[in-house]
């Protein structure tokens, strides 16, 4: 057997059957938005088997991309946690058959809460799609299983039919970058678009700093007191006028084997980068990496080195 070839195959069929449900979307879909953007509730996904598991990830997806959305067990639902609804909602439900018996028993009681259902479902003249208000097809010519019984293109059409109604809905509600990233506080994703420089940086005594009149020993010492390879230098009104690195420093004895009684002004290096505190830490190491350094100074308002970042910040704090 050619695994390669094989694979391929399954990923060729499960495209093809996205595109065909690609074609089908018509005014059912358009209704289906309008009823989602309109929802003053939640939305209720509910499904069983694998369609329930799917139903778990578009019920996650929507509640991350801003409409509020919970997965409810159709077996849970007949035995008591119809509770969850209220006055406003909307079920997606999900049922490759359109028959699977746990959800149309759920159907009547739905029925009499006045909840509207959007149905996902392979049959558009089972139980399921006559109970809808509208009905998004996930039918296909064969699944991509050889005995054409474990669901494989029909679960994937059912999610790529999910991720449509979450994604469309996030562009008509304008969702934005920062609203994401206050629904992801955790993890890289919302690290990348909340934390800032002023998070992480080091400040005080922390940050090493000399003026620019002091000579190139004393400029060690703090440098190498700071521990960041590389220390401030100021000016007398303590603005920042430069920085010196150690690179700087092996560069310098290579050209003088006693270089340090200078003066740390001729031999720092002038305009150095910098950030502010209120930057995004994304946009520090973006800086780093192009610039091939390890260390930024960040300056107040009024242009004093008042923090330090340093590469080893950021990998720490987990945004990348």
């Amino acid at each position: 057997m050619d695994i390669i070839k094989e694979a391929q195959k399954v990923l060729a069929m499960e495209a093809v059957e996205i595109t065909a449900a690609k074609k089908r979307l018509g005014r059912d879909f358009i209704k289906a938005i309008e009823i989602l953007k309109e929802c003053k509730g939640k939305v209720v996904v509910s499904g069983i088997g694998k369609s329930g598991l799917v139903g778990q990830k578009i019920a996650a997806t929507m509640s991350s991309m801003g409409t509020p959305a919970v997965f409810l067990h159709p077996v849970e639902a007949a035995h008591g946690d119809m509770g969850i609804f209220m006055k406003g909602d909307v079920v997606i439900m999900l049922s490759q058959s359109g028959e699977t018996e746990e959800v149309i028993n759920i159907l009547p009681a739905l029925g009499r809460l006045n909840i509207p259902i959007i149905a996902i479902t392979g049959k558009k003249n089972s139980s399921l799609a006559k109970s809808a208000v509208c009905v998004l097809s996930s039918s296909v010519k064969e699944e991509a299983c050889p005995l054409n019984l474990a669901p494989t293109c029909s679960t994937t059409v059912q999610l790529a039919l999910g991720d449509a109604l979450s994604v469309v809905l996030l562009k008509m509600k304008n969702f934005k970058k920062e609203d994401f990233a206050m629904l992801h506080p955790g993890g890289s994703l919302g690290k990348k678009l909340v934390l800032k420089v002023k998070d992480i940086m080091h400040t005080g005594e922390s940050v090493p700093k000399i003026n620019k009149g002091a000579v190139l020993k004393d400029g060690l010492l703090a440098m190498t007191e700071g521990r960041f390879g590389c220390v401030a230098v100021t000016g007398e009104n303590g603005k920042l006028a430069g920085i010196f690195t150690d690179g700087d420093l092996r560069r310098l004895l290579e050209k003088q084997a006693n270089p340090f009684m200078l003066k740390m002004s001729e031999v720092m290096v002038k305009n150095p980068k910098i950030i502010s505190e209120g930057e995004l830490v994304i946009k520090a190491l973006g800086i780093m990496e192009e610039k091939s350094i390890t260390v930024l100074l960040v300056l107040s308002k009024d242009g004093r080195p008042n923090g330090i970042i340093h590469l080893h910040d950021i990998l720490k704090s987990g945004v990348v």
